[in-house]
């Protein structure tokens, strides 16, 4: 951790940076990829999946309280040496900076089939990328404030859409409630789990935290608040739309959203308000994994500053998003990648606090 940084982060500004980090674009397919995996028994994977992110999250902030001071891509060469803690920043990097593209490629599909229909998806993906790179540049504290700025306007409307859909619910829909063959659960648990592998942000922030040894308390909110949020969500595509149907759904939240309005018919569709808040939302979440990538490089490399690779990653990170052919092809794409990435958001960080207690590496605690 640079001296230049100061401990300004509270505990509610780190669960907002989670939950407006967590609540992306893959609110929009979470349904689709529950339903897939266990038809009505959908909301159960869910949990699941919720659950395993937890423990991944609980890793890292075990991690980040035993080093307050120091950041993953630091403490990770304390633990198993130079040559191979750099190696897997390396890993961190690349993931994060291939889960960037794919978040702004998705978001680009989403809106020039729903919105913006003549408009080509490169100009969506690169005016996206442009606002992220540009935020990036930030100190982790202004970071930290845009955050906290966007949190209320990205979790109140998001679930006053979920409760206000559950009035058009059937809840022979949800039953039964446990998967009656295997399917795919654990596939399917494992995909709904990568949706929250952008709290790994929060190697990034402990350092900066007023009180580190808290980390855990705004862990805990972090994953309650989004878990939650997407629970209801997915509980309430089921119970409206049910798994078949859901099946046949590109994008179930949105189709969710259509068919919901406000008590007196004051909006008789909210499509186009919670496509509003869902743009904040994909944003947030790409400026997180953006920032992350940068600054990992930053530390990576002993620089001071990790602006100068705001704009060098811009041409890298579009050149992947625009690899996939097509939207099957890129949420193809995006289930294996997130599924391989939980080795390194979770299986990673299990191995170095494991290696950190057998060899008793702890750094200086505040």
């Amino acid at each position: 951790m640079d001296n230049t940084q100061t401990r300004q982060i509270t505990v509610l500004q780190t669960a907002a940076i989670l939950v407006s980090t967590i609540i992306g674009v893959g609110v929009l397919s979470l349904p689709l990829f529950a339903a897939r995996a266990a038809d009505s028994a959908a909301p159960i994977v869910t949990l699941f999946g919720i659950i395993v992110a937890f423990i991944g999250l609980a890793l890292i902030t075990w991690l980040g309280m035993r080093f307050p001071d120091h950041t993953i891509i630091e403490y990770s060469e304390q633990i198993i040496g130079k040559w191979l803690g750099r190696l897997g920043s390396v890993l961190i990097i690349v993931f994060f900076a291939v889960l960037t593209s794919l978040t702004a490629r998705e978001f680009g599909e989403v809106v020039v089939t729903a919105v913006l229909k003549k408009t080509p998806v490169e100009v969506t993906v690169i005016v996206m990328l442009m606002l992220a790179a540009i935020s990036a540049r930030k100190s982790l504290t202004t970071f930290a404030y845009i955050h906290n700025f966007y949190f209320p306007l990205l979790l109140v409307p998001c679930l006053l859409i979920a409760i206000l859909s559950l009035s058009n619910a059937e809840i022979v829909n949800l039953q039964p409630i446990i998967w009656t063959k295997s399917n795919h659960v654990l596939l399917g648990t494992f995909t709904i789990a990568a949706l929250f592998q952008g709290s790994f942000i929060l190697t990034l922030i402990i350092p900066s935290m007023k009180r580190p040894k808290k980390a855990m308390k705004a862990s805990v909110y972090g994953i309650l608040i989004a878990g939650g949020l997407y629970l209801v969500i997915v509980a309430a595509a089921v119970s409206v739309f049910g798994a078949e149907e859901i099946k046949k759904l590109l994008w179930p939240t949105l189709e969710l959203a259509k068919g919901t309005n406000l008590p007196a018919n004051i909006l008789e569709r909210l499509d186009a308000a919670f496509l509003a808040v869902w743009v904040t939302a994909v944003f947030t979440t790409l400026l997180s994994s953006y920032f992350l990538t940068a600054y990992a490089m930053k530390q990576l490399f002993r620089l001071r500053e990790h602006r100068v690779f705001s704009f060098f990653l811009f041409p890298f990170i579009f050149f992947m998003a625009m690899i996939p052919q097509n939207v099957t092809q890129l949420y193809g794409i995006i289930e294996q990648v997130g599924r391989l990435g939980l080795v390194i958001t979770i299986a990673y960080p299990a191995a170095l606090l494991l290696m950190a207690m057998m060899r008793k590496k702890r750094g200086q605690q505040q």
